[in-house]
């Protein structure tokens, strides 16, 4: 095996010296989570400028026996991106990989290099008179390689499906320093395994996405937004009902969101003014995006709301008027992360189970919670029209939040244990990266962990690609 300093010099004739950040100072920002909760060792950071040069490090790697943990936005909240402590390893950054390289608008396609800011895309599908609705709370800062890797979510899933949904052909670096060019922008293609739909969601364990053409949409005409009020989560279930019956393909987002979750928000960001006169158990962010007319939505918006006061199913509702109080009813939902950050350390869980019994999984586990951890805050919000919770639990009040956290393993499984009951899913949109990876043991059977672990050892044979994450450990 050759020393670290001839991989490093190989490395720096790849992509220049200036893009191998080697120093303490230079690295420290990619070695740490968005989150703070992990914090790993690399021999560097490497930074290519294209795809070729992506392909030449992952060769190099594999003739010195190092490691590569791929790394987009560093914005995941599950230490996918981070690398781990010991061994030989680098972060590859696709940061600098961030054209655009083509839009089609007959096709309604784009396609973009992996480390595209995700709002980027958006701005250059709006610029061409479309849309492309992926939508999250770190637009600003992701890039959609992550978002691929992680098939993330979002808001918009409701309608447009997530990350998957919306991929239609890939680029990808293999685990060996091959090139697959998968860019097609075909929406019917029948011609053996789906290699796509293997990659997106991998988590960067069997290649490395460098670029990909997504489905792009007409613009449309209006956006409706509204906040409802209702008693609880069933109430909140048989709305989506009411909504998706009327509205059908119309209904974009379908958020959920509790009390404490927005008063949590009024504490920490003042400006952020609590929306109804009095406290309501859980609040309904509802938007409706119409091709025909302004008109048109907030009439269908008005007649569901109407419809489900006089059910008794809504106890008060609130529709914007303008599109300034719409994105200030968004911006209520997507501070509730920013809040929780504020008010202390605190345990995620980003969890699915079906839309019938997210009311069963919430009434069941709350008084368990409660019971074990008298005091605990709960902090429910998220995408339920998808069946998407973000099911977090907050110190008591004036409790120390680090003493709090050691209780993370018995919440973990008492949350994830309520989640199978329901026959769900420990993770919706987050990805497993590390801090889950050893939990699905529990969680999926041997035949399918067995299935993946297969998979691995068949596209990274060497294992080079971000060890120690999506697999739990070898028995």
């Amino acid at each position: 095996m050759m020393s670290d300093a001839e991989f490093l010099s190989e490395c720096a004739a790849i992509v220049g010296d200036s893009h191998l950040l080697c120093q303490d100072i230079d690295t420290a920002p990619y070695l740490t989570d968005w989150r703070r909760r992990y914090t790993g060792r690399a021999l560097a950071v490497v930074l290519p400028t294209d795809t070729a040069q992506t392909a030449a490090v992952v060769r190099a790697c594999n003739r010195h026996g190092v490691a590569i943990v791929p790394q987009g936005g560093n914005t995941g909240l599950v230490g996918g991106a981070t690398p781990c402590e010991p061994g030989r390893q680098i972060v590859l950054s696709l940061r600098r990989l961030n054209r655009i390289r083509d839009i089609d608008l007959d096709n309604h396609t784009l396609t973009a290099e992996a480390g595209c800011i995700l709002q980027h895309v958006q701005n250059a599908a709006h610029d061409a008179g479309r849309l492309f609705p992926l939508s999250l709370a770190a637009e600003g800062s992701c890039t959609l390689g992550g978002n691929l890797a992680t098939n993330a979510g979002g808001t918009a899933v409701l309608r447009y499906g997530n990350a998957r949904e919306l991929c239609l052909g890939l680029e990808v670096v293999t685990a060996q320093g091959e090139v697959w060019d998968g860019l097609r922008g075909l929406r019917k293609d029948n011609t053996g395994y789906d290699l796509r739909d293997l990659f997106i969601g991998s988590e960067g364990t069997l290649g490395i996405i460098t670029a990909a053409t997504v489905k792009l949409f007409p613009q449309p005409r209006a956006r409706m937004t509204a906040l409802a009020a209702v008693s609880s989560p069933r109430a909140a279930v048989t709305l989506l009902g009411m909504a998706q019956e009327q509205a059908g393909p119309l209904l974009t987002g379908f958020e959920l969101m509790s009390d404490f979750c927005l008063r949590l928000v009024q504490s920490h960001f003042p400006a952020l003014r609590y929306p109804f006169a009095t406290p309501q158990p859980y609040m309904v962010l509802l938007e409706l995006s119409d091709n025909e007319s302004e008109a048109h939505a907030r009439g269908l918006l008005e007649s569901i709301l109407e419809a489900s006061l006089e059910r008794g199913v809504v106890d008060d509702a609130l529709v914007a008027e303008n599109m300034r109080q719409s994105h200030a009813f968004w911006h209520l939902r997507e501070s509730i992360p920013l809040a929780q950050a504020q008010e202390g350390l605190n345990i995620k869980h980003d969890i699915a189970v079906p839309v019938s019994r997210i009311a069963a999984f919430i009434e069941a586990t709350d008084p368990l919670i409660q019971r074990d951890f008298p005091g605990a805050r709960m902090v429910t919000f998220g995408h339920l029209g998808d069946g998407n919770l973000h099911y977090n639990v907050q110190a008591p009040e004036g409790g120390d939040p680090k003493h709090f956290l050691q209780h993370e393993a018995a919440i973990n499984r008492l949350v994830f244990d309520s989640v199978l009951a329901q026959q769900g899913s420990i993770s919706a949109e987050h990805g497993l990266g590390r801090l889950k990876r050893n939990a699905i043991e529990r969680y999926k059977s041997q035949v399918e962990i067995g299935l993946m672990r297969a998979l691995k050892a068949s596209l990274d044979p060497n294992g080079v690609l971000n060890p120690g994450k999506v697999l739990p450990d070898a028995r």
